[in-house]
């Protein structure tokens, strides 16, 4: 692919899951800005899984300046292995092999002058093509622990980006020394949330009690739902209740007899999609998952968290870590394993009908995302890397 000298190209990779993809997005649009004020054109592209929602996501983007945040989009095919024992495991080696057939030959077309990961087992091809490509990888790990793709990536890495700095202590000696703590990457809009849109969205005037925003991803979170199910009219006497219920249990909160405080108070939502930042700004206190992406963004509108974290044999552990590490903070009360009960939510959930504890908690959960946006920061580095000049951001 031949391209103008004076020319910047990059390649994003990482997907699997929007939470491997926005952030990445976000970083896209940071380095667009950095580039432009410096007048440079730059030339985006992205590799993500062949199959799942990486190509939608990634193509439907708009960035601030209303252009698309990639200029193109390559699917490769995407395995994952797993850290028990299944057949799955086999097939999957032949689909990392593919990717990285696929992802050599797509690096060696495009020539980049850095590639960006965002992590996710299809990142893991690209950075490796990358490496015996001698093009500069930088690897961004989003939780507190790292995950199996960033340990394989750091060996590939020129830089290692981490959001916490406590992450580097749990790679090894050689991979910590190339770590820079940057924060989590957050979309833009979030910085400009405005909590009078969130009020006029949810179609609350005058409250007069705190808002609870409920939130388990876009297909929901079982536990969470169950415990809002069960406890529907003692949250409704005390909170006006938001609840992101996920596509696939929408139906499941349809209460035509119920209690005329859930009626009032109870506002149920299969998904909210651009809305969301206006809506987590107009909110007191969020009740969620302890996903790297969720917590982060409730951060930095300054929001106090009750976490219920993703446990069990499904998980490596990550969104307990998450947690834990908010919870020491101050940011956060976290119902983990046997405490995700209704009687541990509801005695979590009752200090912040206390403004003061909620104000307390708030300015912790603020702190922690720190003052600089973490996706100016890693284009800074970015833009830096192929200008290889100190670039202020």
């Amino acid at each position: 692919m031949t391209k103008n000298k004076s020319d910047i190209t990059i390649v994003c990779t990482g997907g699997g899951t929007g939470g491997h993809i926005y952030p990445g997005l976000a970083v896209a649009d940071a380095v667009r800005a950095i580039c432009a004020e410096n007048n440079k054109k730059v030339h985006i592209y992205w590799i993500g899984n062949s199959s799942g929602m990486d190509r939608t996501i990634v193509e439907k983007n708009i960035g601030a300046d209303g252009k698309p945040s990639a200029d193109r989009f390559y699917g490769i095919p995407s395995g994952k292995l797993r850290r028990y024992f299944s057949l799955k495991n086999f097939f999957d080696l032949f689909k990392i092999f593919a990717g990285f057939i696929a992802s050599f030959f797509i690096l060696l077309k495009i020539n980049p002058d850095v590639l960006f990961s965002k992590g996710g087992f299809v990142s893991v091809p690209p950075c490796f093509s990358a490496r015996l490509l001698r093009i500069p990888v930088y690897t961004h790990e989003c939780d507190f622990t790292p995950g199996l793709a960033t340990r394989i990536n750091a060996k590939s890495a020129k830089k290692i980006l981490v959001s916490y700095k406590e992450t580097a202590g749990f790679l090894g000696v050689s991979s910590a020394q190339k770590c820079i703590v940057t924060g989590n990457p957050v979309r833009p809009v979030f910085y400009s949330a405005s909590a009078e849109r969130g009020r006029s969205f949810l179609g609350i005037e005058a409250a007069d009690k705190p808002v609870l925003l409920v939130l388990g991803g876009s297909l929901g979170a079982r536990q969470i739902n169950y415990l809002v199910k069960e406890n529907i009219e003692w949250l409704c006497r005390r909170f006006i209740v938001v609840h992101q219920t996920g596509t696939k249990n929408a139906d499941d909160f349809v209460m035509e007899s119920a209690a005329e405080c859930v009626r009032q108070n109870y506002r149920p939502y299969p998904f909210i999609y651009s809305e969301m930042p206006d809506v987590i700004a107009c909110c007191d206190v969020v009740l969620s998952r302890a996903g790297a992406n969720s917590i982060w963004e409730s951060a930095v509108l300054g929001k106090p968290m009750v976490l219920v974290p993703l446990c069990g044999s499904g998980t490596r552990g990550d969104q307990e870590d998450n947690a834990a590490y908010f919870e020491k903070a101050g940011a956060a009360v976290v119902l983990a394993r046997e405490n995700a009960s209704s009687e541990k939510m509801r005695t979590a959930l009752e200090p912040f009908l206390n403004a003061d504890i909620r104000r307390q908690f708030g300015e912790k959960a603020r702190s922690l995302s720190g003052t600089e946006k973490p996706a100016e920061k890693i284009a800074g580095l970015l833009y830096t890397e192929v200008n290889k000049t100190f670039v202020g951001v």
